[in-house]
Order: structure tokens, then sequence, then C-alpha cells
């Protein structure tokens, strides 16, 4: 019997999660059935417990669910209550569990790209979510300096005040979008600025040798901001193949290479 597994969300047609992970499949010799459901705003759980209860291995949540799934699993990751999301499901023991491995494909992103992590000062623009989500995985990658950039400075300072406790090895500190200046390693997106279509300025006095966008397939003001200096970038579509393989890995045991996906 072929492992069963989905992807749930609303809107969901847009995922790009069932050819990834068939894709992973056929290169580790798993045999599952990979699909996509579209659950109703007001009909989440009902969704998960009955995939669940018809014998479904795991389960990815995309928007708008992360929160509501991370409140509903029994057992949660260390990466999951920093994030206070959830992406990654699925049942033990008669316990649902939740990861969330955004975080962790992004540092697997960056790393494919050669650009180092070790003792770094990292520059976040954005203070929603998404940045919540990767700061304690890139910090147990080694990162040892986070900035968080944003329009609401209150917004940012009480991400850092949430956070700091979960990776007392770095320092976390705030700054405005109109204050943004100094040198960093690596300055990533974590805006819909760039898909909005809202300038992002980058002034002269920010300097950094890397630009990482988390957003993907798009035209990004950001990175065409950055490779006007000449400085490497990437988009974001080796953070979606890397936190599907962390979530492949956790049910399937075996790991595919992220090189083999770019």
């Amino acid at each position: 019997m072929r492992k069963q597994f989905a992807v749930v969300g609303n809107p969901i047609e847009q995922s790009r999660s069932p050819e990834l992970h068939h894709a992973f499949a056929e290169k580790t010799g798993v045999d599952l059935v990979y699909r996509k459901r579209l659950a109703p705003l007001d009909g989440f759980e009902a969704n998960i417990r009955e995939f669940f209860a018809e014998g479904g291995v795991g389960m990815n949540v995309t928007v708008p669910f992360k929160e509501q799934a991370f409140a509903l699993c029994d057992v949660l990751s260390e990466r999951a209550k920093t994030a206070k999301a959830v992406n990654t499901l699925w049942m033990q023991d008669g316990q649902l569990h939740g990861d969330n491995t955004d975080g962790q494909g992004l540092v697997d992103a960056i790393r494919a790209l050669n650009w180092n992590l070790d003792n770094t000062k990292i520059l976040i623009i954005g203070a929603g979510g998404a940045t919540r989500g990767v700061i304690y995985p890139l910090v147990q990658a080694g990162v040892k300096k986070v900035v968080i950039a944003n329009r609401t400075l209150a917004r940012a300072e009480q991400l850092v005040a949430d956070l700091q406790q979960a990776v007392p090895q770095a320092e976390l500190s705030t700054i405005g979008l109109d204050a943004l200046a100094g040198e960093f390693d690596i300055v990533i997106n974590a805006t819909s600025a760039s898909l909005s279509g809202d300038a992002l300025i980058l002034p002269d006095a920010l300097q950094f040798q890397h630009a990482y966008e988390m957003a993907y397939g798009k035209p990004s003001s950001f990175l065409e901001q950055a490779k006007a200096r000449q400085i490497p970038t990437s988009e974001g579509f080796g953070m979606l193949v890397g936190q599907a393989i962390e979530s492949f890995s956790i049910w399937n045991g075996v790991k595919p290479d992220l090189k083999d996906f770019l």
C-alpha cells in the first residue's frame, strides 16, 4: 500500500508540494502518493482529522492554517515552538506531532549556495511569521547576530522579546526601515514588498555581501537593487525545496540532496 501524504491550505491550487515530493520519492525509492487538499476556512481541523483517520502518514500545512495547526498539536518540536506555527504534521502513538521546517529549508538553501552562516551577522527585513519561523534555525546554524528591520518598530521589538530566550547564544536587535544602515553578511527579505511592487529602498549606508529573497517566481525590487551592486543574490525557490526535503525526511527517514533539485 502506497503511503499517503497531502498538503492542506486555502487556496491550494498554486502549491508545488506534490511535484516536489513525487520527485523526492522517485529519487529515493519511497512509494507514496502526495495530494492537494482544499480545506474550508472554518473546517481545517475536521479536514486533517479525516486525513489521519483514513490512514494518512504525513501532511504539510500552508496558508492560512499554520497557526491553527500549531494549536492542535499534542507534541511540538523546538522549531515549531519558537515559530508558533506548524507546516509539517504526522501521527505517532495516537498523538499529533508538529514541526516547522521553513527555517531549516532556508538554512539548507543558503548552504547550497555556499554562503557562510557561521559567526555571521544577518539583517532580516520584516517582522512577520516568516521571520519568526527562521530565526531559531539560523542561530542553530551558527549565526551570531540578527537584526530585524520593520516599518513598525514595536512589532520587531516584540519579536525579539519573544525569541531571545530561545536563542541565548545570539544577539537579536531591531532597526526601523527608515534607518537601514550597517554592515551585514546576508540581508534576507521576508516582506511581501517585492511582490506587491512597493519599493523597498536599500540605502547606500546599508552594506552587505549577499541578498536572499524569500519569495520566488516574481520580479523583486530588492534583488534588482542587490544585483545593481553586483552582490550575489538568490530567490526563495531553494527555501521551498529545502523545507519540503526536511518534511520528507521526517516522514520517510531518508533525506534527498537539495542540490539535485535546484
